[in-house]
């Protein structure tokens, strides 16, 4: 079985968004060379909204490129879709999805240590990038949203490097399962299996502030503010 691999390797600048006054680095461009990695990510990419972007549990965004199948299935007028990249990840890879990763998998990408910190939770900023209205919505219903990892050791990678597993210490939980929880409605409130989440010690913080403020109060946080503006 063939290792998975990154595909392409983007970053981007802080630039207007999509004709609107929004400032974003959603647009990414697609680079060859070998790219630094800190603790906060690729050295040459940039986040506009430090607050709900970037920092060091969404250090490097991963997109399969397996999922643009997909998207191009489903939205065939969109022409950002022909080329990877347009989901702002940074890694588009090959051989991996939502289905097969793990929270808190480990991985070896170049001289790179990461670990899975949180499936991304789609933002309003899609429907504007993408100039589709409910695209960020599209995304979170799909369960295709990609994910985050921390980083353990700085180094650097490049287009074409292996992706290596190195530690899975939760194979239970794949994203796939985690976007199910927080998305779906089945189990959503499930307090046993919510408890459970809360002890991945390789969890984002975010996530887990989700998941008690779920059991604290049974309810469902409101996602418009962030799947629409």
């Amino acid at each position: 079985m063939k290792k998975p691999l990154i595909s392409s390797l983007h970053a981007g600048k802080i630039q207007r968004l999509a004709n609107t006054e929004y400032q974003s680095a959603i647009n990414k461009k697609k680079v060859t060379d070998s790219q630094k990695v800190s603790k906060l990510g690729l050295i040459n990419d940039e986040q506009s909204d430090k607050i709900n972007h970037g920092g060091e549990e969404k250090a490097v965004h991963q997109y399969a490129f397996e999922n643009y199948e997909y998207w191009k299935t489903s939205l065939p007028e969109l022409p950002l879709l022909e080329k990877s990249g347009a989901f702002g990840e940074n890694i588009s890879s090959l051989g991996m999805t939502e289905e097969t990763v793990m929270i808190g998998d480990i991985y070896k990408i170049g001289s790179c240590v990461l670990e899975v910190s949180q499936a991304r939770q789609p933002c309003w900023k899609l429907n504007y990038h993408f100039q589709c209205s409910d695209m960020s919505l599209r995304v979170q219903e799909s369960l295709k949203t990609g994910w985050y990892y921390r980083v353990l050791e700085e180094g650097s990678l490049k287009e074409g490097d292996t992706i290596e597993l190195i530690d899975r210490p939760y194979p239970e939980y794949s994203l796939t399962y985690l976007l199910t929880i927080l998305y779906k409605k089945e189990n959503c409130l499930d307090k046993e299996i919510l408890n459970k989440l809360l002890k991945i010690k390789s969890l984002a913080l975010s996530w887990k502030k989700i998941f008690s403020n779920r059991l604290e109060n049974g309810t469902i946080e409101n996602w418009e503010k962030r799947l629409f503006k």
